[in-house]
């Protein structure tokens, strides 16, 4: 990106070159403080950018009308995310291909802690139903390249209930997207 970003302003550069002086000489030092900018803040804000898109949706998908929670969620998760969060909050019931917890186990434990994967329970938070979910506490835990795993405290004041988890966020085709909760099951 930063190198389109510098070859788009030499391109620029070129073509006005029949400019006055004076607008030629102050160009060459908004591009150099653009790309220091670009090296120096670049890993910071992305994992602020990363940790604001996650707070944001997650409110956001517990306003959502209860009939297009299962869409909204598609919209924020990855593919492989979202298949393997629907088989946990179905295992062992009475519906269309639920598996039993083997299954689910045999399924995905190459790609997920199965043990993490808060089976029978919903979407970030262990209960069916909230009255007013707001996110507590989003702390980065690690990053690495366009990953990014956050220690979170999912709040509902209305039942006095803390959810606790970590929480992968991905960046895939320039958006984030959850890959991963880890999410402990209730006793």
């Amino acid at each position: 990106m930063k190198r389109i970003m510098i070859a788009s302003l030499f391109l620029m550069l070129g073509c006005k070159e029949e400019k006055k002086e004076t607008n030629v000489q102050t160009e060459p030092q908004i591009k150099e403080n653009v790309v220091e900018k670009t090296e120096a803040e670049t890993p910071v804000n992305e994992s602020q950018e990363a940790q604001q898109w996650l707070k944001k949706n997650v409110v956001s998908y517990f306003k959502t009308d209860l009939g297009n929670l299962d869409k909204e969620m598609q919209k924020i998760t990855t593919k492989d995310y979202y298949e393997y969060k629907t088989d946990a909050m179905n295992v062992d019931m009475d519906v269309d291909g639920s598996l039993t917890e083997k299954e689910f186990d045999d399924k995905w434990k190459s790609k997920f802690d199965t043990k993490k994967a808060g089976i029978g329970i919903g979407f970030l938070i262990s209960s069916q139903d909230w009255i007013n979910i707001e996110v507590e506490n989003c702390d980065l835990k690690s990053s690495s390249k366009d990953e990014y795993v956050f220690n979170v405290v999912l709040r509902d004041d209305g039942f006095k209930a803390h959810y606790y988890s970590v929480v992968k966020v991905v960046k895939e085709n320039g958006s984030f997207l959850i890959a991963d909760v880890l999410q402990e099951e209730p006793n």
